[in-house]
C-alpha cells in the first residue's frame, strides 16, 4: 500500500519538473540565451537544494533533540522510579520516536508530581512530629527527610502521628482531671503550692504545662500525696467524731448542744480538725467528772453488742471490768477497748449475725403461731385472720430450714477461711439450732400430757359427780340467803335448792347436782317421784339448752362434755 506521503513527493516532483518546464519555456519564448539559460537553471537548483538541504536540518535537529529527549527521560524516569520505589517502565515494541518521547515525558510528570506530592506530605507530618514530640517531650519519629518516603512509610508515619496526638489529648485529660482533684485537695488541706512544680501545675495555662512522662508521674505522686493526707486527715477526723459522739451518748448531751457543733461533724479541714479536737478536749473533762455515768453507758452498749454477737453468760462473765463498781480511768479504758474489740467482732461477723438474727426472728415467729396454733379460743376469730395465720405458719415451717442450711453452708465455708469456730450462745450454731427445736418438740409434748391429764381428770370428775357448762356471763354470784332457807343435811349447812339446783364440792371445786330434790314453790303432784343423781327420769333435753350448752361447752379446758352429762343436765 503506497503511503500518502510518498504520493505526495512524486507530487511534488511533477510540480517542480512543470515547474523547470514552465520556466525553458519561458526562456525559450524570451530568447534567453543558453548560458544564461543554465545560470538561471542553476540558480534554481541551488535555491531548491538549499531549501531542502535547510529542511533536512530542521528535521534532523528534531530527531536529535526527540533522541536527546528520550534519553534524559529514561534517565530522570529510572531516577524517579528508584527514589519511589518503583519498577521502571519499558517502552513499547514498534513504537515511534516521537510517541516514545511522549510517553517517557507523560509518565516522568507523573512521578514527579507524585514525588513532591509525597514530600510535601512527608515534610507536614515531620512538623506535626516535631510539635508533638514538643508537648510530649518524646524523641522525634526515625525518617531520613531527603529521601522519597514510600507509601508504607507515609502510612506508618501517619499511624504515629495519630497515636501521639491520642496520647497528647490522654495526658492533657489526665493533666486537667488530675489537677482539679490537687487543687481540690488543696483547697481541702488549707494548703497552697509551696515548689515551682506545683505552681506550674496550679497557676499556670494548662498550654504551657509540659505533658512529659515525667511530669505525669509527677503529677499523679503529688495528687497521691495530697490524698493520703487528706485521707490520714479524714481518719483522724472520723474518729474524733466517733469519739465525740460516743461521749454525747454516754454524756446525755443535749440535741441542742449537739445540732449547734453538727456545722463540724463533716468535712476534715484544718479548721474542722482543729474544733473536733477541741470538742473532744471539752467533752473528755465532762468525762472525768462524770465517770460513773460514761461507764454505765458504756456498759449499756457492750450488753447490746454482747446481744448482737449472740455471746454466752460464761463469755459475758469472762470481762471481769463489767462486774467491778470503782468507776476509775482505767476502768473505763478497759471498758472502751472491749467495746472496740467487740465493734470490729461483729462487722467481721455481720453477715453471719444478721442472718442468725433473721432466723431468730422467724424461729420466735414460728413459736408464736405455733402457741396461737393451740388456743381453742382461736376458732372464735373472725375475718379469715385464722387461715392467715396457718399459712404463715406453714410457710416458716418451710423457710426455717432452708434457712438454717444456707447458714450451715455460710458457716461452714468461714470456719474454714478463719480456722476458728462460730460461735451462739458459746455453742455451735447447728447446735444450738437442734436443741432449739429439740426444747420446742419437748415443750410439746408436756403441753399434750398436760392436757391429756387434764381431760382424764374432768372425765373422772364428770363420771364421779356429773358436770355442768360453765358459762362465765350466766355464771351464779352467791348471794345471802335467809335463815328460811338452810336446812341441815349431815351436820352441813346448805341453801334450799330446786332439782336442778347445785352447789360446789369441796373436791376440785367441781359443779354437782343437789342429791336431795325438793319440790318448787307451787308444789309437786302426789305421783311425782324425787329424783336422784343416779334414777333422774330421762327427759328430752330442749333445742334452745343445748344450743346455749354448745357455747359454754367450748370454755371447758377445750374438752367437749360427754353424752352423759347432756343428759343428766335439767333445765
Amino acid at each position: 500500500m503506497v503511503r500518502k506521503s510518498d504520493a505526495l513527493a512524486t507530487e511534488s516532483v511533477s510540480c517542480l519538473n512543470a515547474a523547470l518546464s514552465h520556466l525553458r519555456n519561458i526562456w525559450e519564448e524570451i530568447g534567453i540565451p543558453e548560458d544564461q539559460r543554465m545560470q538561471r537553471t542553476e540558480v534554481v537548483k541551488k535555491h531548491i537544494k538549499g531549501l531542502l538541504e535547510m529542511m533536512i536540518a530542521e528535521e534532523e535537529n528534531l530527531r536529535q533533540r526527540l533522541k536527546k529527549s528520550i534519553t534524559m527521560c529514561q534517565k530522570e524516569l529510572h531516577a524517579v522510579c528508584q527514589d519511589l520505589g518503583l519498577t521502571a517502565c519499558l517502552p513499547e515494541e514498534n513504537c515511534t520516536m516521537l510517541q516514545l518521547e511522549k510517553d517517557l515525558r507523560t509518565r516522568l510528570e507523573v512521578l514527579l508530581k507524585e514525588k513532591k506530592e509525597r514530600m510535601a506530605k512527608m515534610n507536614c507530618l515531620k512538623e506535626q512530629d516535631d510539635e508533638l514530640c514538643d508537648i510530649l517531650c518524646t524523641t522525634g519519629y526515625s525518617i531520613d527527610v531527603d529521601v522519597v518516603p514510600s507509601i508504607e512509610q507515609l502510612d506508618a508515619f501517619h499511624a504515629h502521628i495519630a497515636s501521639l496526638n491520642e496520647e497528647k489529648e490522654r495526658r492533657r485529660a489526665e493533666f486537667v482531671e488530675t489537677k482539679k482533684k490537687i487543687i481540690l485537695c488543696m483547697d481541702e488541706l488549707d494548703q497552697l503550692p509551696d515548689t515551682s512544680f506545683e505552681r506550674d501545675i496550679v497557676c499556670e495555662d494548662e498550654d504551657a504545662f509540659c505533658l512529659s512522662n515525667a511530669n505525669i508521674i509527677g503529677l499523679i505522686t503529688l495528687l497521691q500525696q495530697l490524698e493520703k493526707k487528706r485521707a490520714e486527715n479524714e481518719a483522724i477526723c472520723s474518729e474524733l467524731r466517733s469519739q465525740i459522739i460516743n461521749l454525747w451518748d454516754w454524756l446525755k448531751i443535749s440535741d441542742e448542744e449537739r445540732n449547734a457543733f453538727a456545722v463540724h461533724m463533716v468535712g476534715s479541714r484544718a479548721k474542722t480538725l482543729q474544733m473536733l479536737q477541741t470538742q473532744l478536749q471539752h467533752l473528755e473533762v465532762l468525762k472525768l467528772q462524770n465517770m460513773k455515768s460514761v461507764i454505765e453507758a458504756v456498759r449499756q452498749e457492750l450488753a447490746s453488742y454482747w446481744e448482737k454477737c449472740f455471746f454466752s453468760s460464761e463469755q459475758r462473765q469472762a470481762f471481769a471490768p463489767y462486774y467491778e463498781e470503782e468507776y476509775t480511768e482505767d476502768l473505763l479504758q478497759l471498758h472502751n477497748y472491749e467495746l472496740n474489740r467487740l465493734k470490729q467482732h461483729y462487722q467481721a461477723h455481720q453477715q453471719l449475725f444478721e442472718g442468725v438474727w433473721k432466723w431468730e426472728e422467724n424461729w420466735q415467729l414460728y413459736l408464736g403461731f405455733e402457741k396461737k396454733a393451740s388456743d381453742p379460743n382461736r376458732f372464735a376469730n373472725r375475718g379469715g385472720n385464722l387461715l392467715k395465720e396457718e399459712k404463715q405458719r406453714t410457710k416458716l415451717y418451710k423457710m426455717l430450714p432452708k434457712l438454717e442450711e444456707e447458714l450451715k453452708m455460710q458457716i461452714d465455708a468461714w470456719e474454714q477461711e478463719q480456722c476458728s469456730h462460730f460461735l451462739v450462745n458459746g455453742q455451735n450454731f447447728m447446735e444450738y439450732v437442734s436443741e432449739q427445736w429439740e426444747l420446742h418438740k419437748l415443750e410439746k409434748e408436756r403441753e399434750k400430757q398436760e392436757r391429756q391429764q387434764k381431760k382424764s381428770k374432768l372425765i373422772e370428775e364428770e363420771m364421779l359427780y356429773g358436770s355442768a357448762p360453765k358459762t362465765p356471763s350466766k355464771r351464779r354470784v352467791n348471794t345471802l340467803t335467809t335463815p328460811g332457807k338452810i336446812r341441815k343435811i349431815n351436820g352441813t349447812s346448805i341453801v334450799n335448792a330446786t332439782p336442778n339446783s347445785t352447789f360446789r364440792c369441796a373436791i376440785g371445786n367441781s359443779v354437782c347436782f343437789s342429791p336431795i330434790s325438793r319440790p318448787p314453790l307451787s308444789g309437786r303432784k302426789p305421783a311425782q317421784s324425787v329424783r336422784t343423781p343416779g334414777h333422774s327420769a330421762k327427759k328430752l333435753p330442749r333445742h334452745g339448752v343445748n344450743e346455749k350448752n354448745k357455747e359454754n361447752i367450748s370454755h371447758l379446758n377445750s374438752t367437749a362434755v360427754s353424752a352423759r352429762s347432756f343428759k343428766s343436765f335439767q333445765v
